[in-house]
């Protein structure tokens, strides 16, 4: 069975969800704290699509920084 690597660095998408989540947390049950919440949902289901779709890169997503084996010819 293939592992996946897991990231060491949190998606910037999860970070937002948290942010809406929170947010709604501290209102009352009604249409903005659903609106809320379904934000959240949205958020984590792309932060989920863009991890699988650098998995199946098979690469990291962050830029390289020009430091390493590039070559400079």
């Amino acid at each position: 069975m293939a592992r996946m690597q897991l990231s060491t660095e949190t998606s910037t998408w999860l970070l937002q969800a948290r942010d809406f989540l929170y947010e709604a947390r501290r209102l009352k049950p009604g249409p903005e704290r659903n609106d809320l919440r379904q934000t959240a949902k949205v958020l984590r289901e792309i932060a989920r699509l863009e991890a699988a779709s650098e998995s199946a890169r098979g690469r990291d997503w962050r830029p390289s920084t020009g430091s390493g084996s590039e070559s400079a010819i």
